[in-house]
């Protein structure tokens, strides 16, 4: 049984009676042995969970405890329920939610935060229909659209700098001797022209490859691991299939791609969000 159901069962099976958890054990009947065995036994885990998922340590178990015989002697009292119900969810909304969308919205900028007191006024309007502002598909469509604009600012001042970098870096490679335009911001030059067939989007291609940052780092290399790759065209990233439904088997051309047909905003560890990135890719055979 796992765990969160055990301490749900727990409570239910507690709750049958009331308690006080300074009372010491009297173990008078076998009924007696067994509530107390019940109540061992169920506790296995507890502490290891109310650390890690709860947050609650050994410092604040009288708390805890208080909390527990106010729940468990509460019995059946609906308005009691519903109180402890919603200030659990509270602390979570605080704890987690809200944090989270901070965190999304303003990263490590801590002063920096969402109203609390008009996401409460419009968590009550939706959960009550009481003086609600906005429809809930208003509501959707505002949060959706308010959100992207904040974190998509949040992204420009944090990697600004990257994103003008690559603009310049992909101005340069337009003015390079040798070097064409394949659409789509995409440049490539050919240093072996392929004579073969020109794959489909869905075609499976076999290739050798190398990536590089604008600055000349390295940060994947089938070369290095001499093994090449197979994969389909159209799973990768857009530059790489717009390259690839466009180059002969047998070729093996130099692609210049801005951060849109990359990655964009996606940080993948080296490759930072909005990063222009070179690659060196032959196009061995195309898969039956």
């Amino acid at each position: 049984m796992k765990k969160t159901v055990l301490f749900a069962a727990v409570a239910a099976m507690v709750g049958m009676s009331a308690c006080d958890s300074s009372s010491k054990a009297d173990l008078k009947s076998d009924i007696d042995s067994l509530s107390y065995a019940l109540g061992v036994s169920y506790t296995d885990g507890l502490v290891d969970y109310l650390n890690m998922r709860e947050g609650v340590d050994s410092t604040m178990m009288d708390e805890f405890f208080k909390g527990l015989n106010e729940g468990v002697n509460a019995g059946d009292d609906k308005d009691k329920k519903a109180y402890m119900v919603g200030y659990n969810i509270g602390q979570r909304i605080s704890n987690q939610m809200v944090a989270g969308i901070n965190r999304d919205l303003f990263g490590e900028d801590s002063t920096k935060t969402i109203s609390l007191k008009n996401f409460m006024a419009g968590f009550k309007a939706g959960a009550t229909s009481d003086e609600n502002v906005m429809t809930m598909a208003e509501a959707r469509e505002t949060s959706e659209r308010i959100y992207e604009a904040l974190r998509r600012a949040q992204m420009e001042q944090k990697y600004g700098e990257n994103k003008k970098a690559g603009e310049d870096y992909m101005a340069e490679i337009a003015k390079k001797e040798g070097v064409q335009e394949l659409g789509d911001g995409i440049f490539y030059e050919v240093l072996t022209e392929g004579k073969g067939a020109i794959p489909a989007d869905t075609s499976k291609v076999k290739v050798h490859y190398e990536g590089k940052l604008i600055d000349g780092t390295v940060f994947d290399s089938s070369y290095q691991r001499e093994a090449p790759t197979t994969f389909a065209c159209n799973q990768v990233i857009k530059g790489w299939t717009k390259a690839l439904t466009s180059m002969p088997v047998g070729s093996k051309w130099i692609i210049y791609i801005p951060q849109e047909q990359a990655y964009g905003e996606a940080d993948r560890g080296q490759i930072k969000p909005y990063s222009a990135l070179t690659f060196t890719v032959e196009l061995l055979e195309i898969e039956k």
